[in-house]
């Protein structure tokens, strides 16, 4: 007989491990296949509060305007107008600012009021 530590669990303990590792592998895939579309819990609870979609990424990210603007090429003051809602954003600079925060135009668009 070898000597290793071994360790006695219920089988109500081990089935409820089996279960844990086979969620956990399920999330994990699910990050994986994770094409920048999802929205982390942080940047759904500022919009919820009222942030615009840019202005939540943007802070989740901890970037200053003057940051973002340039990670993005986008100027601030753009920036600004974009998360104040004076202007909606061309697609090219959407397409600029989503590539700085790592997520995707289409989460950067979304309109909860409208």
């Amino acid at each position: 007989m070898t000597n290793q530590d071994t360790v006695t669990i219920s089988r109500a303990e081990y089935d409820a491990l089996v279960t844990h590792n086979a969620e956990l592998k399920e999330h994990i895939a699910a990050l994986e296949a994770d094409d920048g579309s999802r929205i982390p819990h942080p940047v759904a609870l500022a919009m919820i509060r009222g942030d615009s979609p840019l202005s939540a990424f943007r802070s989740h990210h901890g970037f200053t305007l003057r940051q973002l603007a340039e990670a993005s090429g986008v100027t601030a003051s753009y920036i600004s107008e974009i998360e104040r809602g004076i202007k909606p954003g061309s697609m090219s600079a959407l397409a600029r600012l989503a590539n700085a925060l790592d997520t995707t135009i289409d989460a950067l668009a979304i309109d909860f009021e409208g």
